[in-house]
């Protein structure tokens, strides 16, 4: 592998690993991908994703967000 395709995984690698020790970027990340999912009309997913914020990321700023998501999404 090239120098600046190790450089590219490595990047990669340690955000991944920032995101994970970091449970506000997890969250973000979590609504991130539920926000894209009620794009695509896909509401379980979306579903989901914010039911795990809000039980294993309970005191992050996105948790609130995601309570109001599934208040909105009720039904679909």
């Amino acid at each position: 592998m090239h120098g600046s395709g190790k450089r590219f995984l490595i990047a990669v690698s340690l955000l991944f690993l920032s995101a994970c020790a970091n449970p506000e970027g997890k969250s973000q990340q979590l609504y991130e991908t539920a926000q894209f999912e009620e794009q695509q009309n896909n509401f379980k997913h979306a579903r989901q994703l914010y039911e795990e914020i809000t039980r294993d990321y309970p005191t992050t700023s996105y948790a609130s967000k995601a309570k109001e998501r599934l208040g909105q999404i009720e039904g679909k």
